[in-house]
C-alpha cells in the first residue's frame, strides 16, 4: 500500500471514529498523532520540511523598476545525473541563467493546464453524479481575468503615485507656511 493510500485508510478511520463528514486536514493529523495512527519518520520530515521550504520560496517577491510585483526564486524539474526521478531545482532570477528561467518559464504552464484539467474532471464528475441543483460551470479562459488584474495593478500604482504626490504637496505646503498651524489638506 502506498503513503497516499495509507493516509486515506487513516481519514476513513477518522470518519468512523469521529462519525464527521466535514473537518480541516489538521483536525485528522491531530486525531492521527493522539491515536497512534501516524508516526513521523525522519524521511517524513524532511520531506515536510522540503515542503515548506518550496513555499517559502514560491512566496518571495520583488518590485521590479517597472513597478511589478515579481517572483523571486523559481523551479525546474531536472533530471540529475544518477537519478531515475527528477528533481526540482530552485534558483534565483537575479541570478540564474536564461537556459534555467527558460525551463522554468516552460514548465509552469504545464502545471496550470493539469490542474485545470483535474478541475474540470471534478466539476464533470460532481455535475453527472451528485450535483442536484443547477450545473456548475468553470471557464478556462483566463484572457479576461488577466486583463482586470493587470489594471487593478495599474490603477493601484496610479492611486498610490497621486498619493505620494499630494502628500508631498501637502508637506512642502507646511513647510512653506513656516507655521505651527497646520492647514487642512487640498
Amino acid at each position: 500500500m502506498n503513503y497516499s493510500k495509507q493516509m486515506q485508510r487513516i481519514v476513513r478511520h477518522f470518519e468512523e471514529e469521529t462519525g464527521k463528514s466535514s473537518y480541516s486536514a489538521k483536525e485528522v493529523a491531530r486525531w492521527a498523532i493522539e491515536n497512534d495512527e501516524w508516526v513521523a519518520q525522519p524521511e517524513m520530515l524532511i520531506g515536510r520540511c522540503a515542503e515548506e521550504v518550496a513555499k517559502a520560496l514560491r512566496e518571495e517577491y520583488v518590485t521590479d523598476p517597472q513597478g511589478r510585483r515579481a517572483r523571486v526564486k523559481h523551479s525546474a524539474l531536472i533530471k540529475q545525473e544518477g537519478q531515475q526521478l527528477k528533481i526540482s531545482i530552485w534558483f534565483d532570477s537575479r541570478r540564474a541563467t536564461h537556459d534555467q528561467m527558460e525551463l522554468s518559464f516552460q514548465q509552469r504552464p504545464k502545471g496550470v493546464v493539469s490542474d485545470c484539467r483535474q478541475l474540470k474532471t471534478d466539476v464533470d464528475s460532481y455535475n453527472d453524479n451528485y450535483n442536484n441543483g443547477e450545473q456548475i460551470k468553470i471557464v478556462f479562459d483566463f484572457t479576461t481575468d488577466l486583463l482586470e488584474a493587470e489594471m487593478a495593478n495599474s490603477k493601484k500604482k496610479i492611486s498610490t503615485n497621486q498619493s505620494q504626490s499630494s502628500s508631498r504637496k501637502f508637506s512642502d505646503v507646511v513647510r512653506r507656511s513656516g507655521s505651527s498651524h497646520v492647514p487642512s489638506r487640498p
